[in-house]
């Protein structure tokens, strides 16, 4: 064998070998799929869920065995577990009138900043228009905005047109502070759409609408139904702005929580399903999407 050749063998060698090296993501994959890590995660589960289920079991017994004794004394004794502090939370108006206005004001804020983002995003990403990056530029800065900076000159603006103390300003609040992330989350999942796949739907006679609802809206699923799980536990776990924006009647289930905390201290047989409730349905919510939202969080890493 020749020197020429001895030393092209020695050049490919390197590159071989970091070919058959297995990656980062692929060793730490294999170590999250071995089976002393598969115990360590159920371990964590495990405690990360024991809040919830100490919830409702708290929510299944009377007041007095709840004086008494922990939850856990349920576990000896299932005789403990009672639904009458559901039906006093269904009689409680306060209560269920607050969970009506958490879903008048957790729906629209979220479907819009869904709706609303995903058009801008496209925009941003695909459509040619005089001062296209400094408006995105404006987008991101908008992103450090505290939301309580935000609150009393906000809440002026809605007086002065009237709009203060309604649901409809707790839902303009929220999809105002929640737009930037989105633009900016759907603007960069969009950017990595193929050009190629576009140009192509456009020969075909597709105009922008029907390009953005056949096309990019299909391919961008993951990452829309990321963004809607993230808006929607953030505007039903709120309390704040719904605390500063909404009047008694308009007020959402966590502040009415609040609210039975500070003028019925121990009225712990409504408190304990109201809270339940109000903890179980962004859970729910989670877990049937969480196909969706991991594949919307690790879309950018895959491509």
């Amino acid at each position: 064998m020749s020197a020429g050749t001895d030393e092209a063998v020695r050049a490919t060698e390197p590159a071989e070998v970091s070919a058959a090296r297995p990656s980062l993501a692929a060793r730490a994959a294999a170590v999250a799929g071995s089976g002393a890590m598969r115990v360590f995660l159920v371990v964590i589960a495990l405690f990360w869920l024991m809040p919830t289920v100490g919830l409702l079991l708290s929510s299944l017994r009377d007041p007095s065995d709840i004086a008494a004794t922990g939850w856990w004394k349920v576990l000896t004794e299932p005789s403990q577990i009672t639904f009458e502090s559901y039906g006093k939370l269904l009689e409680t108006e306060a209560i269920t009138d607050s969970l009506v206005n958490t879903v008048m004001i957790t729906l629209p804020a979220t479907v819009l900043v869904v709706v609303i983002g995903s058009l801008a995003g496209y925009a941003f990403a695909w459509m040619e228009f005089p001062g296209r990056d400094w408006w995105f530029l404006g987008v991101v800065g908008l992103l450090v905005v505290p939301v309580q900076v935000a609150l009393l000159p906000i809440a002026e603006l809605f007086g002065d047109i009237g709009l203060f103390g309604s649901i409809s300003s707790v839902v303009l609040f929220h999809v105002a502070f929640g737009l930037p992330f989105a633009i900016f989350l759907l603007r960069n999942f969009f950017a990595e759409i193929p050009r190629e796949l576009l140009e192509a739907a456009r020969l075909d006679g597709a105009g922008e609408l029907r390009l953005f609802t056949r096309v990019v809206m299909p391919l961008g699923g993951p990452a829309i139904a990321a963004l809607g799980i993230f808006q929607f536990l953030w505007v039903w776990n709120d309390m704040l702005i719904a605390l500063v924006f909404a009047k008694p009647e308009n007020q959402p289930i966590t502040v009415a929580l609040q609210t039975q905390v500070r003028q019925f201290g121990n009225n712990v047989d409504v408190l304990g399903p109201g809270a339940f409730i109000s903890m179980i349905i962004p859970l729910v919510v989670f877990f049937a999407f969480q196909r969706q939202f991991v594949s919307g969080v690790m879309a950018g890493a895959v491509k």
